[in-house]
């Protein structure tokens, strides 16, 4: 290929990053202005064409924010392209071999039904494969337990370091993510995340004594210019929504506050930025705040305590929760009320 990107709708230059977790949450930026052969494709297979990636894929990126049109980010994955728009891509790192299943991890899951898997996520565990780790995730113990995942890359609804996988948590975050197994499941699952109609709660332990007993922190998101390898709080950045309760304050010693934080949208690290942009960060966090003596070196006190969406086979609305490990729950005297006793169904 010649010419400057643009020229050819298959021509983009990517200026990429690799994230602290080593889970594949660098992004490159693909910018194009839409060829005469783009107008009126729909989004998510330009996308597709253009980042090569699988068309799920490309219906994530859009879930997530991750795909701007003209400098606002799209919000279906159908709408369609105009000749002359300016089309942005931030394209997370693909692993360049196929995931090889890891039948020596055995991961928490307390569902698992022909459409999805319910696990718990244990800290220190990465979802998928990146740059610089290709083994030792999440993604690779669910291929050994459940192989038909790989009909999802063959039938090209998933990208194959990421059978399934439609969301994701910290390597540092412990709790509840779905993973799709079927067509059906993955369409539905990117339309809900993109609805934003998946309710994602999570337990948090933050430093200092918040002020308001709930609030949201509405600020964009995006690559830190200083350092990389971070998020920040930036107007470059995509929009970014995070809500939080107060549970309880402890003060004494070191002051901290125990939340209960809604994600409304998913950005890289969100409640962690967010937090350290209101100047109460997540403890243990030494990214944006500082690591504590208490817990294990890269573990947060960051847990997805209850995850609910619409199941993609029977259309009811299903819940499950996940009570605090023993590493978080021996820094405060008990949890939410609402998380219960075990993970499971609600």
């Amino acid at each position: 290929m010649s010419g400057p990107p643009g020229d050819d709708p298959f021509d983009v230059e990517l200026d990429g990053g690799v994230d602290d977790e080593g889970a594949s949450e660098g992004e490159g930026l693909g910018v194009v202005t839409v060829p005469p052969l783009l107008a009126g494709v729909r989004v998510d297979r330009a996308v597709a064409m253009l980042a090569g990636v699988s068309r799920a894929s490309a219906a994530t990126m859009v879930a997530e924010g991750r795909v701007r049109v003209d400098g606002r980010a799209v919000t279906t994955r159908s709408t369609p392209l105009t000749e002359g728009s300016v089309l942005e891509m931030e394209v997370g790192d693909t692993p360049a071999v196929a995931l090889e299943p890891e039948p020596g991890i055995d991961p928490h899951v307390v569902h698992a039904d022909a459409d999805v898997v319910v696990v718990d996520k244990p800290a220190g565990l990465v979802v998928h494969p990146g740059a610089g780790r290709a083994r030792g995730t999440l993604a690779g113990a669910l291929l050994a337990r459940y192989p038909d995942l790989a009909d999802l890359v063959a039938a090209g609804l998933s990208d194959p370091g990421r059978p399934g996988i439609v969301h994701r948590l910290d390597r540092g975050t412990s709790g509840l993510l779905v993973v799709a197994r079927s067509r059906r499941a993955v369409e539905s699952l990117i339309d809900q995340l993109s609805s934003r109609s998946v309710e994602r709660t999570y337990v948090a332990l933050v430093r200092g004594e918040v002020p308001d007993d709930r609030g949201v922190v509405d600020a964009p998101i995006g690559r830190s210019t200083r350092q990389p390898t971070l998020m920040s709080v930036s107007a470059r950045g995509r929009p970014a929504r995070t809500g939080y309760e107060v549970l309880r304050r402890t003060a004494g010693g070191e002051p901290t506050s125990l939340l209960e934080v809604h994600l409304e949208t998913g950005r890289t690290h969100q409640i962690r930025v967010h937090m350290a942009a209101i100047g109460h960060p997540v403890v243990g966090d030494d990214r944006y705040g500082r690591p504590d003596g208490r817990l294990e070196a890269g573990r947060l006190f960051l847990h997805a305590a209850r995850l609910a969406f619409v199941h993609p086979g029977t259309g009811a609305r299903v819940e499950w929760r996940s009570p605090l490990p023993d590493d978080l729950a021996a820094l405060v005297d008990d949890g939410p009320a609402w998380l219960g006793e075990t993970a499971g169904p609600i």
